[in-house]
């Protein structure tokens, strides 16, 4: 335990700094683009140049960079995001409000593609070479291959404008109806996890076989032990190391993806609140969302790399 709470306290150390390059990223990409928040909170209207400084002066639009990463900086530590030059509401509330659907359908099609990655993962790695091997590399290629927002058009054309069994869009709160909401959500969730799914199979089939052949396998084989029990029991424990290690970078990719997802889905999530923001000309929505899903995915691989270090005891003695 003093092992892993060492490591883990180097790692957490780390975050500060990597979180104050994210904030910087995100704050000089927000300050060079096209994004005007004066022209955006005259939107609709024809204010003259004087309008323009003037709300531009009092937002501090027009102090030196390094005075507003600052000013912006301290107002983050205090939980301020800013506040919507469209709607005139605090950023913290819209991505409190848009945070909790970004995390359902995230952890939703995480749970799907873990799942199915175990599933056939192992299952081609038992039958090495033969038919059901063969099968799932041509299907877990061909998920690889195949694009989550081609995916949802294909499921939407099929699975619920022809079969009718799904809705084409629309969120339902678990807290109305739990089957609806699953309804509402398998859709996106499984768009989202096929791709990630299908990369995580190969992984998990190439781990597997390359701990069936080590002798302390065949070894406990020989010696009268059931095959399952010493794949359950002790394969699995081992070679499910890397493939824990490739789930964290994955779950970027899930939430990023859940950009593209939900504004096909019309869910109204994190992604959808980005697009829209971004069309509008709302710049700190903008940043309040890409700075929330970039600590969202720190944090994830944080967890990631605790359960990294549970399962991998080598690793522990290391940090002795």
């Amino acid at each position: 335990m003093i092992a892993i709470a060492r490591i883990l306290a180097r790692r957490i150390f780390l975050l500060v700094p990597l979180m104050l390059g994210i904030v910087l990223f995100v704050f000089l990409v927000m300050r060079f683009s096209d994004i005007d928040p004066a022209a955006a909170f005259f939107q609709g209207t024809n204010p003259t140049e004087q309008q323009l400084h003037d709300f531009r002066a009092e937002n501090g639009l027009l102090d030196p960079l390094p005075v507003r990463y600052f000013a912006f900086v301290g107002d983050l530590l205090q939980g301020d995001m800013g506040t919507s030059v469209l709607t005139k509401a605090p950023v913290l509330k819209t991505v409190s409000t848009a945070l909790p659907l970004t995390m359902q359908l995230t952890f939703l099609g995480l749970s799907i593609a873990v799942v199915i990655a175990l599933v056939l993962g192992i299952t081609a790695a038992i039958y090495r070479d033969r038919l059901p091997d063969q099968l799932i590399r041509v299907v877990s290629l061909t998920g690889v291959a195949a694009p989550g927002f081609w995916l949802a058009l294909l499921m939407i054309q099929y699975l619920a404008v022809k079969a009718g069994w799904f809705e084409t869009g629309g969120y339902v709160n678990p807290a109305d109806s739990f089957t609806g909401w699953l309804q509402s959500m398998t859709l996106p969730a499984l768009a989202l996890s096929l791709p990630v799914a299908a990369q995580l199979t190969r992984i998990v089939r190439t781990s597997v076989v390359e701990e069936l052949d080590k002798d302390y396998v065949r070894t406990a084989i020989g010696s009268g032990l059931p095959p399952v029990v010493v794949v359950g029991r002790n394969v699995l424990r081992n070679a499910l190391i890397n493939p824990l290690t490739v789930l964290g970078l994955r779950v970027g990719y899930l939430l990023g993806g859940a950009v593209v997802i939900e504004t096909i889905f019309a869910l109204p999530g994190m992604g959808n609140e980005m697009i829209n923001a971004v069309k509008n000309g709302d710049p700190a929505v903008v940043q309040g969302v890409v700075i929330t899903t970039a600590v969202g995915f720190v944090v994830v691989n944080l967890v990631i790399d605790i359960l990294y270090l549970l399962v991998n005891p080598r690793l522990r003695s290391a940090a002795r």
